[in-house]
């Protein structure tokens, strides 16, 4: 990724090789003339101009009009003629229009450059599209991408001194380079344009850090394949002890700065497991505990009719989401899209292929949750060590995370704390449930007391009740789980508490026998 100093010595080396045709792309004009300017007053011996469509042509050390006429036919031949009379000239054309393809523009141009190498003068472009061919194998072509987060923190920094001591900040260094971590993959006049609108409201506080990723919502609009998560502050996931134990030091890794180390951003973990234990509530309590935007990937919606474009949508959906890093990107049943079959002219293999690379070669704060049901589908590849920085299976939970998952939503949905005994109760008629059966049960309690205007808690009994009343999956579908069990248990890190491959728990005493009198 060119940088702006790096793009600043290659372009002056071009200059003082008299290179005929310079051609940086970027979609950043402004930053393009900064580096020419700078380039211009270290070899000042030669003489620059620039024409635009605003303000026809001018000297560009001086800023002295040289001519009014704005057309671009007017500054080619004004350019001829100063190649004809003189030598070491340099003309910067921005924003020309029919460069792509062979088109008389582009041939025109051609032509210049081939005046301008007999003369040892230069023409350079500024466009944000690769220019023809037969066009730009006449020169050197260099690309400018967008600001670092180093180049954002020096913006950022500067912006921010310059109203420091007129208007009550808060941000120092550290909240400086968190707001450059956010901003990440916009241009900088649009870091600038964000920077100004909260400094407009007559302070810089800390909260503000949380409207950043708004803003750049606001900027990208609706971005190809993944779509923005509304969270909201109260998610809390009942049990699964062993992937929140392994999440804390990797939400402080993917806010550290890690420019300077060795180290990569995590890259993220697959869940699978019985359906309705926790996989995808665990994306959207990830998002919000680590204050960090959560964006889905609908793996099903990438799939496209016509030949390559499956493999573009999913290009599209992962570019999408290095340019809003740092994010939590959730990816709901991977195996919808990636799933090995026959029949689909080697689509599956050629997502699976592009999504591994980006996988291995993304360096964005982007944390992937992906989550799978069918996870005999999925391709070997994806599974092995380096490519998810872990595989958790996430089994019915135990009588411990199943009281746990109970206390959750009695408060949430009945701002009740029950009591130890209605508590081991639950637990006893639960044998069985997912997390999602337990909170269906109890929404459930709470819809029919609050539509009947029943006040008060409701009774032990009435509880107890409903959870009897509910069959939950795993005894609907007990062939289901017990296959997904059977390849879990062996293959990934157990997100609770560990089992042994009998489905006892670790460390669970036998039963102990009971007469019958």
């Amino acid at each position: 990724m060119p940088n702006l100093v790096e793009t600043t010595g290659i372009v002056h080396r071009y200059l003082s090789a008299r290179v005929p045709l310079i051609v940086v792309q970027s979609i950043e004009p402004n930053r393009v003339m900064e580096i020419i300017a700078s380039c211009a007053a270290r070899a000042r011996q030669m003489s620059y101009y620039e024409h635009s469509r605003t303000e026809g042509i001018k000297d560009l050390l001086t800023g002295q009009a040289v001519s009014d006429e704005t057309s671009l036919q007017a500054a080619l031949e004004q350019a001829r003629m100063t190649f004809k009379s003189r030598q070491n000239v340099n003309f910067v054309f921005t924003d020309v229009e029919g460069l792509e393809s062979e088109t008389t523009t582009s041939r025109h141009f051609a032509e210049m450059v081939r005046l301008a190498e007999s003369r040892q003068c230069t023409i350079m472009l500024i466009t944000a599209n690769p220019v023809w061919p037969g066009l730009g194998r006449l020169g050197m072509c260099e690309r400018l991408d967008l600001p670092t987060t180093e180049e954002l923190a020096l913006t950022l920094t500067q912006m921010v001194d310059d109203h420091r001591g007129r208007l009550p900040i808060q941000w120092q260094a550290d909240e400086v380079r968190q707001a450059a971590e956010a901003l990440t993959g916009i241009t900088e006049a649009e870091a600038i344009n964000v920077l100004a609108s909260l400094l407009a409201k007559g302070s810089l506080e800390i909260t503000d850090l949380a409207e950043l990723s708004r803003f750049k919502d606001r900027i990208f609009g609706d971005m190809s394949g993944i779509e923005r998560i509304p969270l909201r502050g109260d998610y809390e996931v009942g049990g699964l002890r062993g992937l929140r134990e392994w999440l804390e030091p990797r939400e402080r890794l993917m806010k550290m700065d890690l420019t300077h180390s060795p180290l990569h951003p995590p890259k993220g973990v697959l869940l699978v497991g019985v359906p309705g234990c926790g996989k995808s509530l665990s994306a959207k309590a990830i998002a919000s505990q680590w204050d960090l935007p959560l964006y889905r990937l609908d793996m099903a919606g990438i799939l496209g009719m016509y030949v390559g474009q499956s493999e573009s949508q999913l290009r599209e959906a992962l570019a999408a989401a290095d340019r809003v890093a740092p994010c939590v990107l959730w990816i709901d049943e991977i195996e919808k899209a990636l799933a090995s079959g026959a029949g689909d002219s080697g689509t599956s293999r050629r997502l699976v292929g592009q999504f591994l690379f980006w996988l291995q070669e993304s360096t964005s704060k982007v944390f992937m949750v992906a989550t799978a049901n069918d996870v005999s589908s999925l391709p070997p590849e994806l599974l092995r060590k380096g490519r998810f920085d872990e595989l958790f299976f996430v089994d019915l939970p135990d009588p411990s995370d199943r009281e746990e998952i109970a206390q959750v939503y009695f408060q949430r949905y009945l701002s009740m704390d029950p009591s130890p005994l209605l508590l081991k109760e639950v637990v006893e008629h639960s044998d069985g449930f997912s997390g999602s059966d337990i909170d269906a049960v109890i929404h459930e309690i709470a819809a029919r007391r609050f539509t009947s205007a029943q006040e008060g808690e409701p009774s032990d009994e009435e509880i107890l009740a409903y959870f009897d009343n509910v069959l939950p999956y795993s005894q609907t579908n007990p062939e289901d789980v017990a296959a997904i069990r059977a390849w879990g248990e062996s293959r990934c890190v157990p997100a609770g508490s560990a089992r042994t491959l009998n489905g006892t728990f670790a460390g669970a005493t036998a039963p102990r026998r009971r007469v019958l009198v």
